[in-house]
């Protein structure tokens, strides 16, 4: 296939099926080429500027490959959560250089991925604490918080000396209860400490 022809059908796939991430299988099916020849050709177009690498055996246009769109590609089971994703809500000031994803399974050497958004880290949490989000694979702000929160007690480090926390009264103080149940007593301790000392006092 020719450069061209790649373009059109990326373009096609995102804008039809809204399907942004493709594996070197699934391009190799497309061609219908070998392996061996599929790579060369997919250096070819990354080097051209036509196709953009994400992760290992991961490609897409380059610019329109959010990691919300990669995470499902790596681990169908993993979603967003933490700091990042309390960055994108606007909870925290610092911009993370690191994406926590929790998931349910055991990555073992592929449990750090380098990508162009920074590391993916998959976090293997247990039952109690895994709960994927109902819409998308973004945690909520209050889902995220109480991850974060677990995800830093777990590193032996508190999550107030890693971040300044901000908007936290965008928190719903309700589903920041039903949430915290499901964590550690220490974690839950540490969560109420940090909302109260930002003025949220939780639910009686």
């Amino acid at each position: 296939m020719r450069a061209l022809d790649w373009q059109r059908f990326f373009q096609q796939q995102r804008d039809e099926h809204r399907k942004m991430v493709f594996t070197t299988a699934e391009l190799a099916n497309v061609a219908q080429a070998s392996p061996g020849v599929l790579n060369v050709a997919l250096r070819r177009l990354v080097k051209q500027g036509v196709l953009a690498r994400y992760a290992a055996g991961r490609y897409g246009l380059p610019g329109a490959v959010s990691p919300e769109d990669l995470v499902p590609t790596l681990d169908t089971s993993a979603y967003v959560t933490a700091m990042y994703s309390l960055y994108r809500h606007q909870i925290i000031t610092q911009a993370p250089t690191e994406i926590t994803c929790f998931t349910n399974r055991r990555h073992n050497r592929s449990r750090v991925r380098k990508t162009p958004f920074g590391r993916i880290v998959f976090v293997c949490v247990e039952s109690a604490v895994y709960s994927t989000p109902q819409d998308g694979v973004m945690a909520s702000g209050e889902q995220a918080f109480c991850d974060f929160i677990h995800v830093c007690r777990k590193r032996g480090v508190r999550a107030s000396s890693l971040v300044t926390f901000r908007n936290m009264d965008r928190l719903d103080r309700q589903s920041l209860a039903e949430i915290l149940i499901r964590y550690p007593v220490a974690a839950r301790r540490e969560a109420t400490r940090l909302l109260a000392k930002n003025g949220l006092m939780m639910p009686g």
